[in-house]
């Protein structure tokens, strides 16, 4: 794998002290709570770091909010948003849906902007059937959404999905952003993406030191890969996933950044945010320690 060509001194990351990992948690975990009321009920659980959902913050907005408030709501808990998610199909891959992707895309990127936000992901959603020649017009993709995301001041990361039709492993979407080398799309993982589908723990080595902008960080039920689901997502030290083993791997990797609690159990999703916030917190915290990266 070739390094990525844009020099990572030019990548902003001051929301995480340098050379930390931070405990966060996206908005998806406390979904029912709402976008007031995970942040609310995160805070209280002694949470500092949050990532937020397109989907929240659309009723944020139906609900007479607007993302100026959205932005005070976070500083005045005194919380910083280290990611945002914008969950578009085939804006990574050309064809017909790729325009109207943009136009998504250039939305969303504006709106996370506007909040104070630096990077935003988009998970590799597509389920078509993938040709070898859509590989070969991927890193033009790519660099369309990129030069958005240069536009709006934010760093684009792929997250690639285990059940994607078109960037599923970590090679893969490696591979395709090297290929495109724009300097505001870089790559991010997903424990649950990663242990539960194609790829390997081997894999990180083929990261460049410094390169991985984010990660969603779960642990994962001894479930058949064949048939595991987003209930066998489960929050870290719960399942028997070798989460220690890959944090490790990430800070030899020198990863400096967010480890954010992506989760849709029923009983989170729809818990208490407070309560939901400091179980995670309790127990991420633990593994955390266990693998020195806290």
């Amino acid at each position: 794998m070739a390094p990525l060509t844009a020099p990572l001194a030019q990548i902003v990351t001051a929301q995480v002290p340098a050379g930390k990992m931070v405990l966060s948690i996206h908005q998806n975990t406390s979904s029912m709570a709402g976008f007031r009321g995970s942040l609310e009920g995160w805070a209280k659980a002694g949470i500092k770091y949050v990532e937020l959902a397109d989907q929240r913050l659309d009723q944020w907005i139906r609900d007479g909010e607007t993302t100026a408030s959205a932005k005070k709501l976070l500083s005045d808990l005194g919380l910083t948003a280290v990611s945002s998610a914008a969950v578009i199909g085939d804006l990574w891959l050309a064809g017909d849906p790729h325009a109207a992707a943009l136009e998504t895309w250039k939305k969303r990127c504006g709106q996370f902007a506007e909040i104070g936000l630096q990077k935003i992901y988009c998970p590799s959603t597509t389920n078509r059937r993938v040709t070898a020649d859509d590989y070969k017009a991927t890193p033009g993709a790519i660099r369309e959404a990129g030069d958005i995301a240069k536009s709006a001041g934010l760093i684009a990361m792929i997250e690639y999905a285990h059940t994607s039709t078109h960037m599923a492993s970590l090679p893969t979407a490696l591979k395709m952003i090297n290929e495109a080398a724009h300097p505001n799309v870089k790559p991010m993982l997903d424990f649950f993406h990663t242990w539960a589908g194609r790829s390997k723990i081997e894999d990180l080595d083929l990261l460049q030191p410094g390169q991985l902008q984010h990660v969603h960080f779960q642990d994962i039920l001894d479930t058949p890969r064949e048939i595991i689901d987003n209930n066998g997502r489960v929050i870290p030290g719960d399942g028997n996933a070798p989460i220690v083993k890959i944090l490790q791997k990430l800070k030899e990797k020198q990863y400096s950044g967010a480890l954010s609690v992506e989760l849709f159990l029923a009983r989170l999703t729809g818990g208490d945010a407070q309560a939901v916030g400091a179980e995670i917190k309790q127990k991420c915290e633990k593994v955390m320690a266990a693998a020195g990266v806290l």
